[in-house]
């Protein structure tokens, strides 16, 4: 899979260590994926991304100079149309749900084998997101717990229908269009209409930031039930 106008999505690989970014651009490379550029430190991938423009970020958070969370929205300040593939020594990085909502399209383990890796890139070049339902359930369970929550539906999503709501409730779980359609007894095509709205209506970007919406609203629960209609196994 290529970018949607053809060409190999534009990588910036980010990480304070010389190893990390030097096995990825081979990986990458190998994989007919252009990486661009590399960076060592948070201030250094915000200079580099505003010269080099990529379209897809590879960032480390543990960083000197500035880390990773900073440079993220500092780079998506400047080019909200860039994504931000997070990197994180283990699935349950107390970093990665900040990144998240501050506009990362998802996040990926280092120890990622070499396919995945360059899989997870061209899917985030396509404008998806990277969230393993796994992974986001623990996530979200560990470290969005104190988020407010409400026992009815928020007011900014009242301009979703019940089954938008539904909806926007199984992509806070993670899933994906396919498990989406099984779960509803829908097809995909039907699914992709009610998410494109979704996004739409919310003026979401991707479903990293529909599955932070969903906690933080309420709608899903972490560890409980969602308040739209969905159960959360």
């Amino acid at each position: 899979m290529t970018a949607p106008d053809g060409r190999a999505p534009r990588v910036l690989v980010v990480d304070d260590q010389t190893l990390i970014r030097t096995g990825f651009r081979l990986i990458l490379t190998a994989r007919g994926i252009d990486v661009v550029g590399e960076a060592a430190d948070g201030a250094e991938a915000v200079a580099r991304a505003r010269e080099l423009k990529p379209d897809v970020v590879l960032m480390d958070i543990r960083m000197p100079v500035m880390d990773g969370l900073e440079a993220t929205r500092l780079i998506l300040r400047e080019a909200p149309d860039c994504r931000v593939l997070i990197l994180t020594t283990f699935d349950l990085d107390r970093y990665v749900y900040t990144a998240l909502s501050l506009g990362a399209s998802g996040f990926l383990l280092k120890d990622v084998t070499p396919e995945h890796l360059a899989a997870a890139v061209r899917l985030i070049d396509t404008g998806d997101a990277l969230l393993a339902p796994s992974i986001t359930r623990r996530l979200v369970e560990r470290f969005a717990s104190g988020v407010a929550r409400s026992p009815t539906v928020p007011a900014d999503l009242s301009a979703l229908t019940p089954r938008e709501l539904e909806v926007l409730a199984l992509l806070g779980r993670g899933l994906s269009n396919t498990e989406l359609a099984a779960e509803l007894t829908l097809s995909e095509a039907t699914v992709k209409s009610h998410v494109a709205r979704i996004f739409a209506k919310l003026t979401l970007r991707d479903r990293a930031q529909a599955v932070v919406l969903a906690y933080e609203t309420g709608l899903v629960r972490p560890g409980g039930a969602s308040t739209g209609g969905a159960s959360v196994r």
